[in-house]
């Protein structure tokens, strides 16, 4: 990408959006094109069309999805599947239409199988059963990024898929059912220290483990993947290290300073037993991701604390 290339950030209000956005002006680049929800509805495929027609954006960062944790994907498959599908579908097949020159589609971790070998590899992807309870949203993400691959067979296009894993940092969506786990756990824990509740109940019993990467260094591996990177396999964006969600909540109880019981409620789900990325594609590259949990963990606590808008979702 040129300095100044045209380039469409598809969803720069959410948490992945508004990061990659940040990363491209901190790097420079200054012909960023979005649009609001109101502006332009992904999902209605002729405000699409003629959104690309118009704006003709050279490259895209195809950002945007419906998101949210275990109990939203459980409630909701239907609109997981076709929201997903929809505003995928719509944006990646107008990039080809005019001839954009580079997409980049941003999937989950979750499109993995449920007992894939650990740590995963790429390769693993529909070589047995997903998790049922993000089944729909992960059917969709691998719809899109089988979508960019036959476009790059069929037309010789170069649209590239990233696999992140469980994401956290500013910007985050605290909803107490809309959720991930990570911040779902910051809301939590800080409510309970505001209201001095003597314990604290988390979902499952603390025993899987899963990976964590900080959602801007996640952009950083996404501005360097569309500048460096070619290719029909995806590439997984991790850290490569993994900790129980046990842990997890402490090290989160620690850093708001909730001082209470942690109660673990088994009849609830616990998800994949297990979830980390093989990240040695991206290493072979000449990426390796730059916060430590811990740390990351303090600047998103803080993000929560400053954006009380964000516990309104």
């Amino acid at each position: 990408m040129e300095k100044n290339s045209k380039i469409y950030v598809a969803g720069h209000r959410g948490m992945v959006g508004s990061a990659i956005v940040r990363e491209l002006k901190k790097q420079g680049y200054e012909n960023i094109v979005v649009k609001t929800h109101k502006e332009l509805d992904l999902c209605r495929q002729i405000e699409v069309e003629n959104f690309f027609a118009e704006e003709k954006p050279e490259y895209v960062f195809l950002a945007a999805a419906k998101v949210g944790g275990i109990i939203a994907n459980s409630k909701s498959p239907a609109d997981f599947i076709y929201q997903n599908m929809m505003l995928e579908m719509n944006c990646i097949h107008s990039a080809w239409k005019n001839n954009v020159k580079k997409l980049l589609f941003l999937g989950s971790s979750c499109i993995y199988p449920k007992f894939a070998p650990q740590p995963m590899k790429e390769n693993c992807l529909l070589t047995s059963s997903l998790e049922p309870t993000n089944e729909a949203y992960a059917l969709a993400k691998i719809s899109g990024l089988k979508f960019c691959e036959y476009l790059n067979r069929q037309y010789g296009t170069d649209f590239i898929s990233v696999m992140p894993t469980n994401l956290y940092g500013a910007n985050d969506n605290y909803h107490p059912e809309n959720s991930h786990v990570l911040p779902a756990l910051i809301r939590k824990f800080h409510e309970a220290k505001e209201n001095n509740l003597p314990s604290v109940t988390c979902w499952g019993d603390g025993s899987p483990l899963r990976e964590f990467l900080f959602v801007d260094d996640l952009a950083n591996l996404c501005v360097f993947l569309m500048n460096n990177y070619s290719g029909n396999e995806t590439v997984n964006a991790g850290t490569g290290k993994e900790i129980s969600i046990k842990n997890l909540t402490e090290i989160v109880a620690e850093i708001v300073g909730y001082n209470g019981e942690i109660l673990w409620d088994t009849s609830k789900p616990n998800g994949t037993p297990r979830k980390l990325l093989d990240v040695s594609k991206a290493a072979a590259l000449g990426w390796k991701y730059k916060t430590e949990l811990r740390d990351g963990i303090k600047i998103a606590y803080d993000d929560f604390l400053n954006n009380p808008v964000r516990t309104e979702r």
